[in-house]
């Protein structure tokens, strides 16, 4: 496994033999927008301060919940730690084989002290499994941590009404989904792949806060977290086929990329195959937005489409200005990565 400073270099070689020739990279397009009432709108960039977005180095919240100071709610990024095995001062927060645990001890207490103000604080995570089974700590719970700190607790989402506790789930690609009662003071937090979108666990969970809890829907904020976007979720056709049979606005969730290739389009007869049309490999993409598919869950179950901030960053293709990643992708480095934590609990504050 080369390092960072490897695949930079050699990003740079082929950036050099193709200038040579009049090309550049091709990149994937993308369009930048949003969805009101099912259609996409076209919106301008915007910069954090106006999304809403609070950034440390460590941690990102929103903005518009600090007037909740008894909510303590953060996504980590990958940046401000002192893990190496997958990059110079990485912020790894999962259990990993490669890494120290006594290093990722350290990482969470880092990202504990940026989003809740101390080290010290007690995790109920989940050993997850891409599964929509959701997990309730009520107030007379047993142990939420082995001894070494890792999850006891078997599924893809935790809900808890107890104060004092963090939830959290962990991502490399996935969608961290954080969710509060703002009322009745109640909070979860959800990991949702493709699977588990597709099962609904979010949706499940925003019912479990109305049924269990007696929350009001008008009462719930959400926020999505940084997950792979649309540009570099690719997925099979077995995929769609699953999701048009559970969501009437499937059309709306996927969309098919090509990627755009200097070579072939500048030379385009040097590619020319005997294959008759239909039957080369050279074709589209079917993308999933995974980030729409959860917002929609959110949507339906009753949660204002004010009260839902979305973080909008790809961990597969988002970097920061100094050049190193921001984010742990799963898809993005072949699997040989590190995970984010998402956490969210009740404080003591008033």
């Amino acid at each position: 496994m080369g390092s960072w400073t490897e695949s930079s270099e050699a990003i740079g070689a082929v950036d050099e033999v193709l200038a040579a020739v009049g090309l550049t990279h091709g990149r994937r397009a993308t369009r930048q927008g949003s969805w009101k009432q099912g259609e996409r709108v076209k919106e301008p960039k915007r910069s954090n301060e106006r999304t809403g977005l609070s950034v440390q180095a460590s941690a990102i919240q929103i903005e518009a919940w600090r007037k909740y100071p008894w909510l303590h709610a953060g996504f980590s990024t990958r940046l401000g730690g002192a893990s190496t095995v997958y990059g110079k001062g990485d912020l790894n927060l999962g259990w990993t084989a490669a890494d120290s645990p006594d290093i990722v001890v350290r990482n969470r207490q880092r990202f504990f002290a940026a989003v809740t103000g101390s080290e010290r604080s007690e995790l109920a995570a989940v050993r997850q499994f891409h599964s929509n089974l959701i997990c309730k700590v009520d107030a007379a719970h047993g142990p939420l941590e082995t001894a070494e700190g890792k999850a006891v607790l078997r599924g893809d989402a935790v809900i808890t009404d107890v104060p004092g506790l963090l939830l959290g789930v962990q991502t490399a690609d996935c969608v961290p989904v954080l969710v509060a009662d703002t009322k009745r003071r109640i909070v979860a937090a959800f990991h949702a792949g493709w699977r588990g979108t597709l099962s609904r666990i979010v949706e499940r969970g925003i019912g479990d806060f109305v049924l269990r809890y007696g929350s009001k829907t008008k009462d719930i904020v959400a926020a999505i977290g940084p997950c792979i976007g649309p540009c570099c979720f690719a997925v099979g056709e077995e995929v769609r086929f699953d999701f048009e049979s559970q969501f009437a606005y499937c059309g709306a969730l996927f969309s098919e990329v090509y990627d755009s290739d200097p070579v072939r389009e500048k030379y385009p007869l040097l590619f020319l195959t005997a294959r008759a049309p239909g039957h080369s490999n050279i074709g589209p993409q079917i993308h999933l937005n995974l980030v729409e598919a959860n917002r929609r869950q959110l949507l339906d179950a009753g949660v204002f489409a004010e009260n839902i901030s979305v973080v909008g960053e790809c961990t597969a293709c988002t970097y920061v200005r100094s050049g190193s990643r921001k984010y742990f992708s799963h898809r993005g480095e072949h699997g040989f990565t590190g995970r984010m934590l998402s956490v969210i609990g009740i404080g003591t504050e008033e």
